[in-house]
């Protein structure tokens, strides 16, 4: 399969996802008039919430009791997604979340706009200070919705409100937080993703102990930091030999499987590059 059908690939399945969640979250209101679409799900988007599922695990733990509104499926969700999160890296966030691709299509927008200077907006030193915004975000849901029993992120949360924009009982504060998403995304490649949201910044962890890393081969990378122009969190691949930033996303962008022109030189892989591939790339050389 070559590098366009690959891309391609990705690009369906966040379709698919898009799709599907707009779907059901069209025929839960659908439901509630007395109508529905056939074959697809009426589930509320808290059901449907995987971080419901962690705040909801932290209040069973401490007080006994579920999120309000927050329901089991949200918690199995959880426990799907963090499996494949220590096997691959947050691939939920690249290749699942419909609001983490909503703003990736706008972003395309802005790079015809703006071409290299897209992504470059924020200043590196500011940049790097704001990465942490979303542990300080994700630290504070958790305490607040312990103590008070609620979701207090629901309030705020641009993916809730991205599927419920039309409903009377939608937070304008989530509503506010969703237009600044889109329009920030114009400039900023995924900026919610990358400064602000907690489910994101939780999976993060996981890069440095996942099973399969992405892992550059620099016996055999000619230092055309092609990976690093295709990387939407901005990571510098080019001078790593594994990736462990907690702001990838697993969107395999930078690899040779999509970018790297140069094969089996960024990779998704279990261990290291295998000796005999090191001393051909030597010979060559």
């Amino acid at each position: 399969m070559d590098k366009l059908k690959k891309t391609r690939l990705r690009n369906w399945i966040q379709v698919f996802f898009v799709a599907l969640i707009g779907l059901i979250a069209i025929n839960k209101g659908l439901t509630e008039m007395g109508t529905n679409i056939p074959f697809i799900s009426d589930a509320s988007l808290h059901a449907l919430c995987p971080f419901g599922g962690v705040v909801t695990l932290y209040n069973i733990f401490t007080l006994g009791t579920f999120i309000s509104k927050i329901h089991a499926s949200a918690m199995i969700l959880m426990g799907i997604v963090f499996v494949l999160t220590l096997l691959f890296g947050p691939v939920f966030c690249g290749w699942v979340c419909p609001l983490g691709s909503i703003q990736e299509w706008i972003g395309k927008l802005g790079k015809k706009i703006f071409k290299s200077k897209y992504n470059h907006f924020v200043p590196q030193k500011i940049d790097h200070v704001l990465r942490y915004l979303r542990y300080v975000i994700l630290v504070m849901v958790i305490i607040v919705t312990a103590r008070s029993g609620y979701l207090m992120f629901a309030d705020v949360d641009p993916y809730n409100a991205l599927f419920t924009f039309w409903y009377e009982d939608v937070s304008v504060k989530a509503l506010i937080v969703l237009a600044l998403t889109l329009g920030l995304s114009l400039f900023i490649e995924r900026p919610w993703c990358k400064y602000a949201c907690p489910y994101g910044g939780l999976l993060g962890l996981f890069n440095p102990i996942r099973f399969f890393k992405i892992k550059r081969n620099p016996t055999t990378c000619i230092s055309c930091n092609r990976c690093d122009h295709s990387c939407p969190m901005n990571i510098e691949i080019s001078t790593k030999g594994d990736v462990k930033s907690l702001s990838c996303i697993s969107c395999l962008e930078c690899t040779s499987e999509f970018s790297c022109p140069v094969e089996d030189t960024v990779t998704l892989q279990m261990g290291q590059f295998s000796s005999t591939a090191k001393k051909e790339a030597k010979d060559e050389n």
